[in-house]
């Protein structure tokens, strides 16, 4: 709310505002002297500030200008140490690769050092093994591996050239039975011998610690053809690397003992092979006599039928025989029986047969379903016998593993080869069966539409 002034009260205002205007007027000429004064005192003052500014601004310009020498200088020195730290690290780094390069160097050469060294010791065993030394005249590690090696060579090629011939030589070897005899021996380079005596004559093969013994049968002709110098057109020999381990002649193997390497399961699965076989045939003539002249048989008969001869025709099966036969008998005998009762008594007498065509069918089947099993028995067998030995004796020696491996992959074989010729022929059996089932059904349907017919054709006549 802004104050409410009346028209009296303004105009006394503006009164007393000109009466006090009127009388400052004068107050300019009365202090203008002194401001004069302290003007030109302010401005002498201002002239001296602005003299030492300017010279304070120089003194400053002056400094930025040395400091900023005084920075390039150092940043110049920076810059080259930096150089230099560059160029020392990079010598560093240089002479550390020449260093691993030099330890590398080192520790190759006497790699090849030690390789070198090995090689010329088992060469030189290697060739003292057949009479021949190397002449080493001078002390090892003096730089002399050039010619330790040219002597090793010159070595070699000498021994490779004496033993790649056919050499004779006079000696002692064994015979099959043991017995050692004096004879001559005719050596094929390195890798076989022939041994030639009275007593015998043959391929040598080593028989431990530089013996050597005849291998399998006398061969006196190719012997007595190498030690004339001629060469036979069929060279037998046993290839050998060394003369110092004995190798052994192994037995063949029957198959009595790659049975009994599957242990009792292997027996019982050649058990059930037997007896798969003994039924089989026990089948096959069973059905082979149930089936016998049903084509004649039912020809025959057909025809007596159906010249109203049917009491002949039933005297013709009797005297027949087979599985064939009495059905058609039974159908004979029922012939006067209406159609629906004589079908029974002829599905009754298939029904009956059936236990014969049929018998040993289902033995026959499981024996090729238990065969397989007992053999994935038998190979679990094996193969715990095996985890069983690697557990007590590790896996250094073969032999111990032998067992319990025959015995897992051998009874894995009887067992499919009992089931498969053992499920072939019980399908066979079995789908000969269902054929003569067949044909005497026919043959008995057969009959009885003959039958039939012939009534037919006699009660029109009649």
């Amino acid at each position: 709310m802004f104050p409410i002034f009346s028209k009296m009260q303004i105009s006394s205002s503006l009164l007393a505002i000109g009466v006090l205007l009127s009388t400052v007027g004068f107050v300019p000429s009365l202090f203008a002297a002194e401001v004069g004064g302290l003007e030109a005192a302010y401005q002498k003052e201002f002239a001296f500030l602005e003299t030492q500014k300017r010279e304070l601004s120089q003194r400053l310009q002056a400094l930025r200008e040395q400091a900023a020498r005084d920075e390039a200088k150092l940043r110049a020195a920076i810059d080259a140490d930096e150089q230099n730290l560059l160029s020392l690290e990079s010598a560093t780094d240089r002479l550390n690769a020449l260093l691993l390069e030099s330890e590398q160097a080192i520790e190759l050469n006497q790699s090849h050092s030690d390789t070198l060294a090995a090689t010329f010791d088992q060469a030189a065993q290697s060739l003292s093994d057949y009479g021949y030394a190397i002449n080493e005249t001078a002390p090892s590690g003096q730089g002399d591996d050039v010619q330790k090696l040219s002597r090793l060579f010159a070595t070699a090629a000498e021994a490779a050239s004496e033993l790649s011939g056919i050499r004779h030589a006079t000696g002692e070897f064994y015979l099959a039975d043991g017995a050692q005899v004096s004879g001559d021996i005719v050596h094929l380079g390195n890798i076989a011998s022939f041994g030639i005596s009275e007593r015998g004559a043959g391929p040598l093969a080593p028989a431990g610690g530089g013996a050597m013994k005849l291998w399998g049968e006398n061969d006196p002709q190719t012997a007595q053809a190498l030690l004339a110098g001629e060469m036979p057109d069929v060279l037998r020999l046993f290839l050998y690397e060394s003369t110092n381990t004995a190798m052994d002649e192994r037995p063949a193997k029957t198959l009595l003992d790659t049975i009994d390497s599957a242990g009792i399961i292997g027996w019982v699965i050649v058990g059930l092979g037997t007896l798969a076989v003994l039924l089989i045939l026990l089948r096959a003539l069973f059905l082979r006599n149930a089936g016998v002249a049903t084509g004649r048989l039912m020809q025959a008969v057909s025809t007596l039928v159906s010249e109203g001869r049917a009491a002949d025709a039933l005297v013709l099966c009797k005297k027949t025989g087979g599985a064939t036969a009495r059905v058609l008998a039974d159908t004979l005998r029922n012939l006067d029986r209406d159609r629906d009762h004589l079908e029974d008594i002829i599905s009754e007498s298939i029904l009956h047969e059936s236990g014969t065509l049929n018998r040993f069918g289902s033995f026959i089947m499981v024996i090729a379903a238990v065969a397989p099993l007992l053999g994935l028995l038998g190979t679990v067998t094996g193969m715990i016998a095996t985890f069983d030995v690697i557990t007590e004796f590790g896996t250094g020696d073969p032999k111990l593993l032998s067992g319990g491996i025959a015995t897992a992959l051998v009874t894995t074989e009887l067992g499919l080869v009992v089931a498969i010729p053992t499920l072939i022929f019980g399908n066979l059996l079995g789908g000969w069966s269902n054929r003569i089932k067949d044909e005497m059904e026919k043959a008995a349907l057969h009959v009885t539409n003959l039958a039939q017919d012939v009534r037919a054709n006699l009660r029109l006549a009649a």
